[in-house]
């Protein structure tokens, strides 16, 4: 049995409104290149948990439903979990 390897994104520091774009295209680029059905977004070096890293997360969940993946983080703080909820974005990056 032959399992997929899912993609792994790592998102570290602060990201900026700027940042969404870059980060969406990388992920595009390396799903048409692939077989990957997960997209693990790393964000345990995320420094600061505000909108710009929801927008940012809610925007790579579009962009990896687009091409039929789903999306887990992996090593989210609480403060991170919690906005996530508080927004009703936490079931669907869970």
């Amino acid at each position: 049995m032959d399992a997929t390897q899912p993609i792994v994104v790592r998102i570290a520091g602060r990201v900026s409104p700027a940042d969404v774009p870059c980060l969406c295209e990388e992920l595009a680029a390396r799903l048409l290149h692939g077989d990957a059905t997960e997209v693990i977004c790393d964000v345990g070096e995320l420094t600061h948990a505000d909108l710009a890293a929801v927008n940012a997360l809610a925007r790579l969940q579009l962009t990896a439903r687009r091409r039929g993946c789903r999306i887990r983080l992996r090593d989210a703080r609480p403060e991170l979990r919690a906005l996530l909820d508080l927004v009703g974005f936490g079931e669907a990056v869970a």
